[in-house]
């Protein structure tokens, strides 16, 4: 197959797993997506979503948000790790969109980024989901099978988002890495993978992985 060929297998092979695409962080609008996603690096989907009910009872908006201290958001987030950093981030951010944009979620890559603990992937994830801008956010799954699937040499993060948008279309962006991301999970995990129920990585993937795979079953 020719790498063209893999890429349309790949996309053919989603669009008739995933016709439908659920978001995995629960929002219900920019700003919540913004926390939600803030909050799962290093941390479960599922778990985010067990906490983001608890805090945004609290506070849903940047107004309510700096009503509390750093302390009372860090209690409440604590579950979901790296609770100091994150804490002094949402107020930070919550803050300087009051003071800078409004109290809303500002629509570009630069200002996100600007914004305290949010970094690519954050502003990444806030673009493409909350508004609809083509973006490619790579996360644990993503990086995992675009290097099983042998469409990056793996090195990084950065290196495997710029593979992504140079091999898939612009306009199936948004929808394809969340596709992969479900497909990741359910598939092709990084343990208790199971090759036969992965239909990709068995037919288009990397022959090193194919092989290390073959050799950790026998043994």
């Amino acid at each position: 197959m020719t790498k063209k060929e893999k890429v349309n297998f790949i996309i053919n092979t989603l669009y008739k797993l995933y016709p439908e695409i659920p978001i995995p962080l629960d929002h219900k609008d920019p700003y919540t997506l913004l926390i939600a996603v803030l909050l799962s690096a290093q941390c479960t989907d599922v778990r985010v979503n067990q906490i983001t009910p608890l805090l945004f009872e609290r506070a849903d908006n940047p107004f309510d948000m700096i009503k509390m201290s750093v302390e009372d958001i860090k209690e409440i987030i604590r579950p979901c790790g790296l609770s100091p950093m994150k804490s002094k981030g949402i107020y930070g951010l919550s803050k300087i969109l009051i003071e800078k944009y409004n109290g809303k979620v500002p629509q570009s890559f630069e200002a996100l980024e600007e914004l305290p603990a949010v970094g690519h992937k954050t502003a990444s994830v806030v673009m493409s989901q909350a508004f609809g801008v083509p973006a490619f956010p790579v996360d644990t799954h993503i990086h995992r099978l675009m290097y099983r699937w042998n469409l990056t040499n793996g090195k990084n993060v950065a290196q495997t988002e710029k593979d992504a948008k140079r091999l898939f279309p612009k306009e199936l962006w948004n929808d394809l890495h969340l596709q992969i991301i479900w497909y990741g999970r359910e598939y092709s995990p990084a343990r208790g993978w199971n090759l036969e129920k992965d239909i990709i990585t068995s037919t288009i993937g990397r022959k090193s992985v194919l092989e290390e795979y073959y050799k950790n079953k026998k043994s």
